[in-house]
């Protein structure tokens, strides 16, 4: 006979720390997963497909049957482990080979048959039912690296940014975008992916609470477009640092303007 799995017993809404989870492959993960990857971490949940909560393991993610090892979970158990008294929960809503055009209310992306941008609103609203946004991670724009769409693409991403904290209202909530492969003994970056580069570091001035993580060092699966399971989890350190330095900072600028 077989029995359902007992429901995930839920924290406070104010003690159930979420994280989005946009952008395309890299962001959703496709390093091979390890039996340790499917360890969870007992107070980190992730939404699934049907928008339950359940332990967190590798895949996260699931736009694509190779999905495989992200950042994510690495994130959340760092977060977890940085307050006690805290669950995390991962939203996944990250779409592989999704360009930033389809990053628009309305937009359907083939690869995946779902709408990128509305599902990640609609994912995030019924995940915020049950918790507090407290970042969005991001990792897209290796398909907006032609000549064409990377003149576009650093208005697309200020758009794309600004509606995703209106929608889900959330105007000062942390983003953390990581920055493009830089792997070694790859030919140099074209001038498209030079100008997407620089749209992402644009966005740590041009908008309030935006941090960025480097990729320098990490490394690739044999299909040299995406990082490997531990480049994965370094990098989801490198998103925590991101994010820690940025929380930090606006801790001490809010501390700094209530002592005035």
């Amino acid at each position: 006979m077989l029995f359902a799995a007992e429901p995930v017993k839920l924290p406070p809404k104010e003690k159930f720390d979420l994280v989005l989870l946009t952008g395309q492959s890299n962001m959703a993960g496709r390093g091979i997963v390890t039996p340790e990857d499917k360890v969870p971490h007992p107070r980190v949940l992730m939404q699934n497909k049907a928008g339950e909560w359940v332990p967190a393991v590798d895949p996260v993610h699931y736009d694509k049957s190779m999905a495989g090892v992200g950042p994510a979970r690495t994130f959340a158990n760092l977060l977890a482990d940085s307050d006690p008294s805290i669950t995390v929960g991962l939203v996944p809503a990250a779409c592989g080979g999704s360009p930033i055009s389809s990053w628009e209310p309305g937009k359907k992306w083939e690869q995946t048959n779902s709408h990128p941008y509305d599902d990640a609103i609609a994912r995030a609203r019924k995940a915020m039912q049950d918790g507090t946004l407290k970042v969005i991670l991001f990792h897209q724009g290796e398909a907006d690296c032609g000549d064409a769409p990377s003149k576009l693409y650093h208005d697309r991403l200020l758009t794309f940014f600004k509606s995703l904290r209106t929608e889900l209202d959330a105007p000062e909530v942390p983003i953390i975008i990581g920055q493009l492969s830089k792997f070694p003994g790859s030919k140099p970056w074209s001038e498209g992916k030079k100008r997407v580069d620089a749209a992402h570091r644009a966005m740590t001035q041009e908008l309030p609470n935006v941090g960025f993580a480097e990729s320098d060092g990490l490394t690739q699966n044999p299909d040299n477009i995406h990082f490997d399971a531990e480049s994965q989890k370094e990098f989801g350190k490198r998103y925590y640092e991101a994010f820690r330095q940025l929380r930090a900072s606006t801790h001490a600028t809010d501390s700094g303007a209530s002592e005035r």
